[in-house]
């Protein structure tokens, strides 16, 4: 009896030493693993991101697959050449778009956000692209508008085939809910009895030169990757069929501020808020400080919202950036359309 006990001990000491690392190995695998699940946004003046670090073998193809972003427009967005590669533990910016990131539905890879110090809903939906704030109620089962410091909260979903998809319980909000501090979308209810009959005819004009050509031209930028640099714009082909329907009669020089937006970076897709002038409405604009030129899309009016005071009109950040206004309080531009 005493020599088989003696005979298994070794077996017993060598199951200890092998299992103890292999528990501590399946942990850090856990670790890293709860490290990756959920996926954080974050903010700069080029609008929002998400940030990943390299790992052994990763690409800018391979991480640009992962999140649903062009490589060319990865190194860009980073300002990196991708000839020379990527470093494990390398910190990279994904760039959240119209192409990858939604705050509409329920569907898809939830990105979220971690608040701040009497940080309300409010607040969260005007530093998310004024993300609506039923929308945000629904993904997180909200039942105040009064938020702890330190809530995790679903503020969109990336869509990327590589990354698993959910769907939250909750039904979304209509895109047209009005939010008091969002210069693009509280104009619309306010003028929606008068403007309903302008917009319907935009629609009907539109839809012939976009529906045809639009696409075409979108492909390429999408492979040229067009910097918010260009001096023409998306919407410059669309500015010149209007002209064929409705000749340019107003000639003016405006005050202007900026206000921020993601849309623009990537695609060259510039905006504007202005009053008397139909949504839709494609407006050259120019800086007479360097001649820059670049072609808007009308998202609405200014007038009855208070930090809109003081300006004519105010173009997206993307637009200034092409525009190279180097103020970002007030400046002078000219107006065509």
């Amino acid at each position: 009896m005493g020599k088989n006990l003696h005979l298994c001990s070794p077996n017993l000491v060598s199951m200890k030493k092998c299992f103890f690392p292999f528990l501590a190995l399946l942990l850090m695998a856990h670790f890293a693993i709860a490290q990756k699940s959920d996926l954080m946004i974050k903010s700069s003046d080029k609008g929002l991101y998400l940030e990943h670090k390299v790992a052994a073998k990763e690409s800018f193809f391979a991480i640009g697959r992962l999140y649903n972003v062009h490589p060319k427009a990865l190194a860009s967005y980073n300002k990196l050449d991708m000839t020379k590669g990527l470093v494990i533990g390398q910190a990279v910016r994904i760039p959240l778009t119209d192409t990858n990131f939604t705050q509409k539905g329920n569907t898809g890879t939830p990105v979220y956000y971690r608040t701040g110090e009497n940080e309300g809903l409010m607040k969260v939906s005007n530093t998310h692209n004024n993300v609506l704030l039923q929308n945000l109620r629904d993904w997180n089962s909200l039942a105040a508008d009064n938020i702890p410091k330190g809530s995790k909260l679903v503020v969109g979903f990336l869509l990327s085939k590589e990354m698993p998809a959910v769907t939250l319980k909750g039904k979304a909000a209509p895109v047209t809910e009005p939010v008091k501090e969002t210069p693009v979308v509280v104009t619309a209810p306010k003028d929606e009895t008068v403007k309903t009959e302008p917009v319907a005819e935009i629609k009907k004009e539109e839809p012939r030169p976009e529906s045809k050509k639009s696409e075409p031209v979108f492909a390429k930028q999408e492979e040229k990757i067009i910097p918010a640099s260009s001096e023409n714009g998306y919407f410059k082909y669309h500015f010149e069929q209007q002209a064929k329907t409705s000749p340019v009669s107003k000639d003016a020089t405006v005050t202007s501020g900026i206000f921020k937006t993601t849309s623009g970076w990537l695609d060259a897709k510039y905006y504007l808020l202005i009053d008397a002038v139909q949504p839709g409405t494609i407006v050259k604009i120019t800086n007479p400080a360097n001649n820059k030129v670049i072609y808007a899309k009308v998202l609405g009016a200014m007038a009855g919202i208070r930090q809109n005071e003081g300006f004519d009109i105010r173009i997206s950040s993307a637009a200034a950036s092409a525009l190279q206004v180097t103020e970002q309080d007030k400046f002078i531009v000219k107006v065509n359309y």
